[in-house]
Formats: structure tokens, sequence, C-alpha cells
């Protein structure tokens, strides 16, 4: 992950709603969720989910699939580790097993 990267996604994460939906796609697992139960589990209208969406998507913490008229969403934890190993990357001095 570059830098301008892990800014993109710690800036997404940095904002109550999308980080509620980051983690709300989390517990759902490899199921992930359509926008409609995303909205309904966070008391969210449609046009607000989707501008956070949008930014979650574009710095790559999550990733959908159309399955008919409805967009699934999925949390993309790929890109969370891709994030926490940029954090981390010379933890330590470069050890991080030391820093446990």
């Amino acid at each position: 992950m570059e830098k301008n990267e892990a800014l993109a996604a710690l800036s997404a994460l940095g904002q109550e709603t999308r980080l509620d939906v980051f983690r709300l796609l989390v517990v759902a697992g490899e199921e992930g969720l359509l926008a409609g139960q995303i909205s309904d589990a966070l008391d969210l209208r449609a046009n607000t989910l989707s501008a956070n969406l949008t930014i979650l998507l574009n710095a790559g913490l999550v990733h959908n699939k159309r399955e008919g008229r409805a967009i699934r969403y999925f949390s993309n934890m790929q890109g969370m580790r891709g994030l926490l190993d940029y954090l981390t990357k010379d933890c330590c001095g470069g050890a991080p097993d030391g820093c446990l």
C-alpha cells in the first residue's frame, strides 16, 4: 500500500457513518449485505448510504457485486490488512514480533 492509499483509507474510516458501515460489513462476513439491509440496520437514507459507500469503495475498504437490480457489499479485508501492514511496517525497528 502506498501513502496516498493509506490516507484515503484512514480518511474514509475517520467519519462515523462510514466506520459504522465498514464494521457492519465486517460482522456480515463473506455473505456481505445488500444496500437496503445496510440502510435498514443503520437507519440511513439511501442517498446518504450511497455517498458513503462510494467513498469506502474508492478507498479500497469495500467491494460490491450486482445481484439483479440490487447491489451486495462486502468488507475488503485484504484492503484493511494492507492498511494495517502499512501502519505497522517499521514497528519496533522492523521487528514487529518484538512488539507483542
